[in-house]
């Protein structure tokens, strides 16, 4: 994923390294906030990939959008700039960057399988802690909970042992301690 293209809006730091980012933005919870901050992205040539968004204050009616993206530091730091702009937004917290940020992500995958194929995905299931939530005489439903990279790697041992379907939330983030982020 590290293969991002750059910005088509700013090539100047182009031979920069791209770096994975993981931005925590708590915005008014109103009509069209959602599309305003990913017109920001899509406006200006940036990725999204991964996005997930919950209220997360009913009484202020505040929502946290968790958006991970790629690209140069440079045009990491206009994203931040460029968010904390928008109206809506109250805060962005590069959740990466903090030596105290937790990011979780959630699976469900479907495997279909007889015989060796099917005990050994459940062997594989236990080594990954992943319940089993459905089963039927030739499928599983595995739900898994992790770093994205635990997902990716459950995801490859499954697909030769049967991968019907796979579906994820994108990543959630937090701040260990007491402080909000």
């Amino acid at each position: 994923m590290s293969d991002a293209p750059a910005s088509a809006y700013d090539m100047s730091h182009a031979d920069e390294a791209m770096e994975r980012r993981t931005l925590a933005v708590m915005v008014d919870n109103e009509p069209g906030v959602l599309a305003r901050v990913v017109g920001l992205f899509s406006a200006r040539g940036y990725n999204i990939d991964s996005l997930t968004v919950a209220e997360v204050d009913d009484t202020r009616h505040r929502s946290r959008i968790t958006i991970v993206t790629y690209g140069t530091p440079h045009m990491l730091e206009q994203i931040e700039a460029q968010l904390l702009r928008l109206v809506p937004v109250g805060r962005v917290v590069d959740i990466t960057k903090s030596k105290r940020g937790v990011e979780r992500e959630l699976a469900l995958v479907k495997v279909a399988g007889t015989g060796d194929k099917r005990v050994e995905a459940l062997r594989i299931a236990e080594i990954f802690r992943a319940n089993v939530i459905d089963t039927t005489n030739e499928s599983f439903v595995f739900e898994l909970t992790g770093a994205s990279d635990k997902i990716d790697q459950f995801v490859a041992l499954m697909k030769p042992l049967g991968l019907v379907e796979l579906s994820r939330t994108g990543v959630l983030s937090i701040k260990r301690g007491k402080e909000k982020g």
